[in-house]
């Protein structure tokens, strides 16, 4: 079983002994590591878009020695709490799927049964998700073009990815929820302080979108103590900061020992309209 369509025609994919096919012969070969290419040439807009290697290894880095894992234990209550016993989920951006297993793990120590899939844009960062759990269903495609059906999904994940609330709002079910991840004022606030002379806040709002009734908003925030190079410069190699820090931000990162830094999420909750 796989939620994926065609990205070509949009019609529904069934698996063959290479990978998926489409009823009018469109076929997507399975890569070695179990997931498939959905990502047509036309919608790419470089050689290797999203996230390079160096950056998916270091968040896998990061992440795997649980400096973010509350956030992913808020993100498995909250999926545990707003789905039924057999639920589709989809992480859109699951990066190399460090979210997306802890919501499937929880789901099924809570007995229920999902379909869990997820996709990114960066072939290097599904292939890390595919080899981390392989009975997830991964995808190389874009999140402005889902290759998925029309009221497909139960439950729609999206932590720091791009907001592509009009494909989103088309493949939730009537009444799914949409979980979306977003930093507040203070996240990595003194990793700022050390790589900009005039950091700023991040700005904190309420956005409602059509079709969707805001459900709550959840806190995740606290503080980690980084205590060393290695785990100081994973975190800022998989921000953002690392294409745009100037050199001297950067050298006065590479001289500290320790961090002890403001971790600082919400994770906005929404219910799509019947």
């Amino acid at each position: 079983m796989t939620i994926f369509r065609c990205p070509l025609c949009g019609g529904p994919l069934w698996e063959i002994p290479q990978g998926l096919r489409c009823p009018k012969g469109h076929s997507f070969d399975r890569a070695k590591e179990g997931y498939v290419h959905l990502l047509p040439v036309s919608q790419k807009h470089s050689l290797s878009p999203g996230d390079d290697k160096a950056m998916v290894a270091a968040r896998r880095a990061f992440l795997d020695k649980g400096w973010y894992a509350p956030l992913r234990e808020a993100l498995a209550a909250l999926a545990v709490a707003y789905t039924g016993s057999e639920p589709v989920v989809l992480d859109a951006g699951c990066g190399e799927g460090y979210y997306t297993v802890g919501i499937r793990e929880a789901l099924a120590s809570a007995g229920k049964a999902p379909h869990v899939a997820g996709f990114d844009i960066s072939k290097f960062a599904v292939q890390k998700a595919a080899k981390r759990c392989p009975e997830l269903d991964l995808a190389v495609a874009s999140a402005y073009h889902l290759p998925v059906a029309d009221g497909a999904v139960d439950l729609l994940l999206n932590v720091f990815s791009p907001l592509a609330i009009e494909e989103f709002r088309r493949v939730l079910k009537p009444g799914g929820y949409y979980l979306y991840v977003v930093p507040a004022a203070h996240h990595l606030w003194e990793l700022k302080e050390v790589l900009y002379d005039a950091p700023y806040l991040n700005e904190e709002k309420e956005t409602p979108y059509e079709g969707f009734s805001y459900e709550k908003i959840v806190p995740v925030s606290y503080t980690v103590h980084l205590p060393n190079q290695e785990d100081i410069q994973a975190l800022f190699q998989m921000t953002p900061y690392a294409w745009k820090t100037p050199g001297s931000g950067k050298a006065r990162l590479a001289a500290l020992t320790e961090l002890d830094c403001q971790v600082d999420f919400r994770v906005h909750v929404f219910k799509k309209e019947d």
